[in-house]
């Protein structure tokens, strides 16, 4: 069967990064501090609402949540918030949840990992202190913490070549636990993406294994029009450089996620045509498929992020999951290379069981 004609098989599907808070804890973040009260992203993003936006998708096998960029610093007395939020996962994932948590017990299944906030950059002593800490909040369920992330897509230049945060990678490594790459193109600069590849040459020169895994195509400037892109505009030469300077790390993958809140908005009422969409992004979807391939590439939806610049609430998740379907068969992937895509290459760098 040719692979454009199995693009609309049902394969099962782990959403690799997803976001969750009550709305009870939406002071806790740092997104929220200066948006308007009708903003998409003011509001509980809880299991519930999750369910809601992949309603009548079956083969939905879960997510991995990410930090959710809590106000937290690199000091203990600074932890508090994103501790909070461990315990707010550990009791989704336990099945047993608080008042006005949002979220039922049955909905324990859909947690197939976590990935919590973790001051890497204190260096391994303050790391292991607090990983300790969340070891201990976890109980039986540590097994569903699969990694750590720090963003540094907010942080000053230099913090990811300082010797605390090269030593706070390889006790992750050291413990058998992923780094998830927050580095921000478009907005931060892509001095950031240099700086990680040269953080990448640093940690892999002893023969590390750290799983690291990088977030929205290092969100590129998808401002610029494929022409553009295509024509050799330095801002797309530079981040295609650097992409394929991290895909030449073997234990390093790329989320397939993020690029609805880096394009032109949509209307709730007349979304973007997904070919449209494919056609806008195909210079920077090539780069990163023919750098990584379909076997190092993984679905996310970045939900609730991709209701910003998506069509709406309601729409956006299934919107993307239409848009990445698109972006599947543009590429020609076989019904295997799609599968690695939307699930299994998050189960092997997640290590994730499944049944």
């Amino acid at each position: 069967m040719a692979a454009q004609d199995t693009v609309n098989c049902d394969f099962p599907i782990i959403d690799s990064h997803i976001h969750l808070y009550p709305a009870s804890h939406i002071s806790s973040l740092n997104w929220t501090a200066d948006l308007p009260a009708e903003h998409p992203l003011n509001r509980q993003c809880s299991v519930e609402e999750y369910k809601a936006a992949t309603r009548d998708t079956p083969n939905l096998l879960g997510f991995v949540f990410l930090e959710t960029d809590r106000k937290s610093g690199l000091g203990e007395k600074q932890w508090q918030d994103a501790l909070d939020e461990v315990d707010f996962l550990v009791r989704i994932g336990r099945g047993t949840p608080q008042d006005d948590d949002g979220h039922q017990p049955e909905d324990a299944r859909l947690v197939l990992g976590i990935v919590p906030w973790a001051p890497v950059a204190a260096g391994e002593k303050a790391l292991s202190a607090y990983v300790n800490q969340v070891r201990q909040r976890c109980g039986e369920k540590w097994d569903i913490v699969k990694g750590f992330r720090y963003l540094v897509q907010d942080k000053p230049s230099g913090v990811m070549l300082h010797q605390h945060f090269i030593e706070g990678l390889q006790w992750l490594a050291n413990n058998g636990l992923t780094f998830d790459l927050g580095v921000d193109a478009r907005s931060g600069g892509l001095h950031q993406l240099e700086e990680a590849c040269e953080m990448m040459d640093t940690v892999y020169a002893g023969g590390s294994q750290l799983r690291i895994i990088i977030n929205h195509f290092c969100k590129p400037d998808l401002r610029l029009t494929a022409g553009e892109a295509l024509e050799g505009h330095a801002d797309f030469t530079r981040w295609k450089d650097c992409v394929y300077k991290m895909s030449n790390h073997n234990s390093t993958y790329m989320k397939l996620s993020g690029l609805f809140s880096e394009l032109p908005p949509q209307s709730m009422n007349a979304p973007t045509d997904v070919s449209v969409l494919v056609n806008r992004t195909k210079p920077w979807v090539d780069v990163v498929f023919k750098a990584f391939g379909p076997s190092r590439i993984m679905y996310g939806s970045d939900w609730p992020v991709c209701t910003v610049g998506g069509p709406g609430i309601q729409a956006s998740w299934q919107h993307w999951r239409m848009f990445v379907s698109a972006i599947l068969k543009s590429q020609g992937l076989t019904a295997e290379e799609q599968t690695r895509v939307w699930s299994n290459t998050a189960a092997e760098a997640y290590n994730i069981w499944t049944t």
